[in-house]
């Protein structure tokens, strides 16, 4: 909620008195200009044609061709389910912006586009959070950790995540998101009435929400990483071992610390920042000009936030060895029927409907 109006309410709070919904003509020209009709429209199409086949694939395999569901198979496809259900609410973002940011669809479907991107958003950053925490068990106490690295409990854990972050956004459900903006037409969760004391209450609250729901899963995942890294390189060093094996579970464990640390910056970084900057205007003062002004980097930001459900597969590849292992497996099939014919044994399985489970058992 960006653009801030102060507007008179009865007692009851049931009627909504505004004299003037106007914003400055740099931001009108902003919304109608090809960076916000164009170019953002498309960025979320393409994550929509690269997340739907790679999530839809994480996810069948975590569900169906992986049979040993390890914490880090039942952490990746609640990452992989939260990443879908996204995707499949970015179609009403591209058409409002391309209809030049005026909504059409009403204002419960705008409270539910609203909720579920910061939903979608605090629910990965706690799953890659507690993903960190248990590949930190797994690595600095394989033998210890087996009590508390289980099925069951990564379950528990993936149903709070969802929990908090339902939890944080359901104030979002029950405010008044679309309004009708002078030279726009009727936006959705850019405009707040300065004078509603639910609204403002909120913002105070949201500041505290980006705090703890972005700010101290960071630092933990990175103090895991890190430790994860150093443990790798001490465990090699005392082992005097140079083998494959080894280095190719350091390697891993660096990428999967960029590719995390790239989504908390890159993705998420932006949209906190941006929003708890806003909210420091408000108790501040708010100025209204510097709100219009910061709008397009809060717009970019949450255009690069939605990036990250094509960047999440990364995590499933480099995160897991039988993620690893199933997509290899298909590789190797893949090459083998454009080489050889596929007999009447082959192609008898290959009709069968029912999941195909994996046999090996590797660690994670």
């Amino acid at each position: 909620k960006w653009f801030t109006y102060n507007c008179n309410y009865t007692l009851d709070q049931a009627k909504l008195n505004c004299s003037s919904l106007s914003i400055s003509n740099e931001t009108v020209d902003f919304l109608k200009g090809p960076v916000v009709t164009r170019l953002m429209p498309s960025f979320y199409i393409f994550i929509i044609l690269i997340s739907l086949p790679l999530n839809g694939l994480a996810m069948v395999t975590f569900t169906c061709r992986i049979r040993e569901k390890k914490p880090a198979v039942i952490y990746m496809s609640h990452l992989a389910c939260v990443d879908l259900l996204f995707t499949l609410l970015l179609p009403l973002m591209i058409h409002y912006q391309l209809n030049a940011s005026d909504w059409v669809f009403g204002e419960a479907v705008c409270r539910v586009l609203s909720a579920a991107y910061y939903c979608y958003m605090y629910c990965s950053i706690l799953l890659m959070m507690s993903m960190s925490v248990d590949r930190l068990l797994a690595v600095a106490f394989p033998i210890a950790s087996l009590t508390w690295r289980s099925t069951r409990k990564a379950t528990i854990i993936c149903t709070l995540a969802w929990l908090l972050a339902v939890t944080g956004t359901v104030p979002l459900l029950s405010m008044r998101q679309t309004f009708k903006i002078k030279d726009i037409g009727v936006t959705c969760h850019d405009a707040l009435i300065h004078a509603d004391p639910t609204d403002q209450q909120y913002m105070y609250q949201f500041s505290i929400l980006s705090c703890v729901y972005y700010f101290v899963p960071l630092i933990i995942t990175l103090v895991s990483y890190s430790t994860i890294i150093y443990v790798l390189h001490v465990k090699s060093n005392l082992l005097a071992t140079t083998s494959s094996s080894s280095s190719d579970n350091r390697r891993r464990a660096v990428i999967m610390a960029i590719a995390v640390l790239i989504e908390f910056v890159v993705c998420f970084a932006p949209t906190n920042g941006t929003l708890l900057y806003h909210c420091f205007l408000l108790a501040t003062g708010f100025n209204s000009g510097e709100g219009d002004s910061s709008y397009a980097a809060y717009l970019l930001a949450v255009c690069l936030g939605s990036s990250s459900v094509f960047l999440d597969p990364l995590l499933y590849y480099y995160g897991s060895s039988q993620c690893r292992q199933q997509i290899h497996s298909v590789l190797r099939r893949g090459k083998a029927d454009s080489t050889t014919p596929s007999n009447t044994n082959s192609q008898t399985k290959s009709s069968n409907p029912s999941c195909e489970y994996t046999q090996a058992r590797v660690k994670v």
